[in-house]
């Protein structure tokens, strides 16, 4: 099976290059998305029994062992986050659009969510930890006025946090090579108490369709 991509943002820099080619890549990670999706409204529909141990072991394939640096210092591993559902976004500070924006919005639907907005963690991991240490996570997520977890770690540690995600990063050189934006995977993981695979937020995914996922996170 291939990894599922969920869905690509890639952050515009001067001159890097038109805009219609960067619609036309978007669009394609977006086709992708579709099809990952559509395969997670199957394996995630009710109805799924122990007899269909093949479609049901989909879900185990997102997640897994990793251990990042939270902005006070202190380590968090995937078993730290168990015994309450979260959503995980990765990102990078420096992202003009797709990070804040993701981020406010999960802010949003967590508030529109009442009271159960408190029994799920929003989580946010930097894949530029070149340049994002955990201080400045740290001033990132509080910019959101809500409880957000910042983490990243060593390229090995961010890597190895990615890769139980079947998330995707890549640096693209800008300004020729004097800097770099990120490409990196624009969706959100919704994940239940045991650290499963529930959902997918996409980035262009209606309010209504994402506040309905989190309902039954929390539920």
């Amino acid at each position: 099976m291939a990894d599922p991509v969920p869905e690509l943002e890639n952050d515009p820099a001067p001159g890097r290059q038109a805009a219609g080619l960067k619609t036309l890549r978007l669009a394609l990670w977006g086709v992708a998305a579709l099809v990952v999706g559509i395969g997670l409204v199957a394996m995630l529909a009710p109805g799924r029994t122990a007899q269909q141990p093949e479609q049901a072991s989909y879900a185990d394939l997102i997640g897994g062992p990793f251990a990042l640096t939270a902005p006070d210092g202190s380590r968090v591993t995937d078993q730290t986050l168990r015994g309450k559902p979260f959503a995980i976004f990765f990102g990078f500070t420096r992202c003009p659009d797709v990070c804040p924006t993701t981020l406010s919005r999960m802010a949003s639907l967590r508030k529109q969510l009442g009271a159960d907005g408190d029994k799920f963690r929003i989580v946010f991991v930097s894949v530029d930890p070149g340049y994002d240490s955990p201080e400045d996570i740290g001033r990132f997520v509080e910019l959101f006025g809500t409880p957000i977890l910042g983490l990243t770690g060593s390229d090995a540690e961010v890597n190895a946090a990615v890769k139980a995600y079947r998330a995707f990063y890549e640096k693209v050189p800008t300004n020729g090579g004097a800097d770099y934006t990120i490409d990196h995977t624009a969706s959100v993981y919704l994940m239940d108490a045991e650290g499963r695979l529930q959902s997918i937020i996409a980035y262009d995914e209606t309010d209504a369709n994402a506040l309905a996922k989190l309902k039954r996170l929390v539920s």
